[in-house]
């Protein structure tokens, strides 16, 4: 990897990982009392947490974008992959199929396939562990490996979303009410929908994360007040369908990131995010598109990075079989 490559690519996951730690505690007093908007958020957010398991057994694509441009509109970094999800072992497998338009050879694949399948298992064990020291047994795996219908579903329902599903998440938030007001009606793929402008006062709270909790007296009181300011500057707007009270869109905009640590050497200029959802089966709504932007000003001038992952070609999957990508 060349020196200019790996500055591009080191500053994209700078940018990306400080802006998307910058989603946050906003200092609003809530409303009350509870409103009808906040009923049909309370559904919505409860939906978005349960859609994903409404049909487990179905298998995807993916494309993965990454660019960097620098000052002048040079192109940086320019990487481009695609993949195939599958379910093995009870687990949803991410698979490599091209890299930059170059097809990936069988060894390579199958390495890539079993070093996530082990992520998974790891991860998997972990939640078994936590779950364990919480004092909740979680509950025992499908005695048969390859796992009928029945058996796959059960085993879903027990442990959280694929990465796929969290990835196309990213936004998650608790709901809040008080901190959802109406915007206006539009209509987005045809549907009339409802724009709703949300404040978040807890997005961005690393302490939700029993780890960092556990070092809560090692904490640096600036990263409070980091926090703080992300949480004060934070808006999503969200796209809701009134009458199913599915979030279609959801959308981050133009962060203050000024107090961000740093700002004599970079000022991150611009920043928007967008995620958004389609129905690929009946009442089940699953990631469509992920895109991040985020321009970054230094004293050589502007750099603008994108991230794009979208997903598609969802197919109901029979897990009796062996699935193998494409």
């Amino acid at each position: 990897m060349t020196t200019q490559r790996l500055f591009a690519s080191t500053l994209f996951v700078v940018g990306v990982a400080a802006a998307s730690a910058a989603f946050a505690r906003q200092g609003a007093t809530p409303r009350a009392p509870a409103t009808d908007l906040d009923a049909l958020m309370e559904r919505a957010v409860a939906h978005r947490d349960q859609n994903w398991k409404k049909l487990s057994q179905y298998v995807l694509d993916e494309r993965e974008d990454v660019e960097v441009r620098g000052p002048g509109d040079a192109l940086m970094l320019g990487d481009h992959r695609e993949y195939t999800w599958f379910i093995r072992d009870r687990f949803f497998v991410r698979s490599p199929v091209r890299a930059n338009g170059v097809a990936i050879g069988e060894p390579d694949r199958l390495a890539y396939e079993q070093r996530w399948l082990k992520q998974e298992q790891g991860r998997q064990a972990a939640r078994d562990r936590q779950a364990a020291r919480n004092g909740t047994s979680p509950a025992p795996a499908p005695a048969d490996p390859a796992g009928s219908a029945g058996d796959m579903s059960a085993f879903l329902q027990q442990t959280r979303e694929p990465r796929f599903i969290s990835a196309g998440y990213f936004l998650e938030f608790d709901f809040e009410p008080g901190n959802y007001y109406l915007a206006g009606r539009e209509t987005l793929n045809g549907k009339p929908v409802l724009r709703v402008e949300y404040y978040p006062t807890n997005l961005f709270d690393d302490r939700r994360n029993r780890r960092v909790q556990n070092r809560d007296q090692d904490r640096n009181p600036k990263q409070d007040e980091i926090q703080r300011q992300m949480n004060k500057t934070a808006l999503v707007t969200l796209w809701v369908d009134p009458s199913s009270a599915e979030i279609l869109k959801s959308a981050f905009d133009n962060l203050g990131l000024d107090f961000i640590p740093g700002g004599w050497l970079l000022r991150f200029t611009d920043f928007r995010a967008t995620i958004e959802m389609i129905e690929p089966f009946p009442d089940v709504w699953l990631p469509s598109t992920l895109d991040m932007r985020l321009a970054v000003t230094l004293a050589t001038g502007v750099y603008n990075m994108k991230y794009n992952l979208t997903y598609h070609d969802y197919k109901q999957a029979d897990v009796k079989s062996t699935l193998r990508p494409r």
